[in-house]
């Protein structure tokens, strides 16, 4: 929807879905992450550190530091 132009803002996106800003932020976030990292969760060798909490906690856009940052904390 923002793609589309539907929502202008994450704030109106959220508004519209009956939830808050930083939720709709962190549920976004969700959307982004390395395809390594999705292949790993859906073939489920994504090993312990990997959580949905652990996701929803800020995380790095850039698809080489996800990695490290998926590999390097415990």
């Amino acid at each position: 929807m923002l793609d589309s132009g539907a929502q202008a803002t994450i704030a109106e996106l959220a508004e519209r879905e009956g939830t808050a800003s930083s939720s709709m932020t962190r549920i976004l976030r969700l959307s982004r992450p390395a395809p390594g990292i999705v292949e790993a969760i859906l073939d489920g060798r994504q090993g312990p550190q990997v959580t949905l909490a652990r996701v929803l906690e800020p995380f790095p856009t850039e698809w080489g530091l996800q990695r490290e940052s998926v590999t390097h904390r415990s």
